[in-house]
């Protein structure tokens, strides 16, 4: 049986070039920079290639990892797939996701700083039940704003961090400043940088609390990666190869850890089948199809640094949809950096389309994915049944299920009930939300 990793890997060192430097309001210090542990900025931007995972991390890694992978044959027959589909679930956790590796982390290296209360803001729920449960098992607080529209379509994600004596609060809140001006504005309930904006806002106010995020991070896609070292290992175990390795998109993470150690891999000559690796995002929220490679806010307050990132802007109104884990306007410094160098490829799915691949997938292989992950499996069906132009996978392919959908049911009730078709992001509304921002210049300067 494959082990749990003894160290996560980071791709830094196998890219071939620098990640482009954040740019700093004049007015502000970036309140993350300024709160974030020592260890985490070092795993950032260090070209150090393994780094050994704390014994107090790899402890709680080991009662839920290593995750499962296997060959899914039923699936592959529902939809009539001509080479073989695997998949790793990482949805046996407390969690419920792959958000878990890195709440742990990052809970330990906080805690280890010194602070007493972190406070992040989540779409979906699952960073922020990732969040509440490391934060119990490391004995500090925890404050999380859910997306509003969000929390009412999944209200056990709210009993979940509530359980873990969590304080929870629906984006847009009257706590913060963010918060009650966007409450007045319509089309401002569905936005995670909105949620994000009023964590940071409220993180401020407190030196004993600490911002954190759960994504788009270079260091939380580093502590991700235990998902691809062990899919590697699995795939080996099975003399099983693979040609694509294909993750849904939020911000990274989850496609990140899954699809960087093939990247790292081949990069080193360790594997013998290049990989390609296809991020799926959803069609709501399309950064990485079509969105602008530029200097972009991470949340909607706009004092935090600027990142170089895809992104359709962070004032863009996103509208509703079911994978809310996806809803963010922007794509991980990481990524975007890779897609902008033909590292990576891109999709964009549809949730109507997602959310029948995603019970596709229950009725076959009898597990509920997250519409998140429905993406993913959208984009394998159609890579697998050669309906994808340009993305061949003679050998095979690996997705990952991001996490289960058990707490997502009200989206599988739409489906059934006649979710209508989704309806594509306009155009002249995507222009005008990136119109100001800079573009990023191809050696990465501003």
């Amino acid at each position: 049986m494959t082990e749990t990793p003894r160290a996560w890997r980071s791709v830094l060192p196998h890219l071939g070039y620098e990640l482009p430097a954040d740019v700093t309001p004049q007015r502000t210090g970036g309140p993350m920079i300024a709160t974030l542990p020592l260890e985490l900025i070092r795993q950032s931007v260090a070209t150090r290639e393994f780094w050994p995972i704390p014994e107090p991390v790899a402890e709680r890694y080991r009662s839920y990892r290593p995750a499962p992978l296997w060959r899914a044959r039923r699936f592959e027959a529902e939809i009539g797939a001509t080479v073989p589909i695997y998949v790793k679930y990482e949805g046996g956790n407390i969690s419920g996701s792959h958000k878990f590796n890195t709440a742990l982390a990052q809970a330990h290296y906080y805690h280890r700083a010194g602070f007493r209360e972190l406070v992040t803001g989540t779409g979906a729920g699952q960073w922020g039940s990732a969040l509440a449960a490391a934060c119990a098992a490391f004995g500090i607080a925890c404050t999380v704003f859910m997306v509003g529209g969000s929390l009412r379509d999944k209200p056990y994600r709210g009993s979940l961090m509530r359980l873990y004596n969590a304080e929870l609060h629906a984006s847009p809140s009257r706590l913060t400043h963010v918060g009650r001006v966007a409450a007045e504005r319509s089309g401002q309930g569905n936005s995670l940088a909105l949620a994000i904006g009023e964590a940071v806002e409220y993180a401020r106010a407190d030196p004993k609390r600490a911002f954190c995020i759960g994504s788009g991070e270079t260091y939380s896609i580093l502590h991700q990666s235990v998902i691809g070292l062990e899919a590697i290992d699995q795939l080996a175990a099975l003399d099983a190869s693979v040609e694509a390795v294909i993750g849904c998109v939020g911000a990274g993470s989850n496609f990140g850890g899954l699809a960087l150690p093939f990247f790292a891999a081949d990069s080193a000559g360790e594997r013998d089948v290049p990989t390609e690796l296809i991020a799926v995002e959803s069609s709501t929220t399309p950064k990485l199809t079509r969105g602008v490679y530029a200097f972009d806010h991470t949340d909607s307050t706009g004092t935090g640094p600027m990142e170089a990132m895809y992104t359709i802007g962070s004032g863009y109104a996103i509208p509703a949809s079911h994978s809310a884990g996806l809803r963010f306007h922007g794509a991980a410094k990481l990524i975007s950096a890779m897609r902008y160098r033909d590292q990576i490829s891109a999709l964009a799915v549809g949730q109507r389309e997602a959310l029948t691949a995603g019970r596709t997938f229950a009725l076959t292989e009898l597990v509920v994915p997250a519409p998140e992950s429905g993406h993913a499996l959208a984009a394998a069906a159609r890579v697998a049944t050669g309906r994808e132009p340009g993305h061949p996978a003679r050998r095979g392919l690996l997705v990952c299920i991001s996490g289960h959908g058990l707490l997502d049911l009200a989206a599988y009730d739409k489906l059934l009930a006649g979710l209508p078709e989704d309806r594509a992001a306009d155009s002249d509304a995507l222009r005008a939300a990136t119109a100001s921002l800079r573009a990023v210049h191809p050696m990465g300067g501003a």
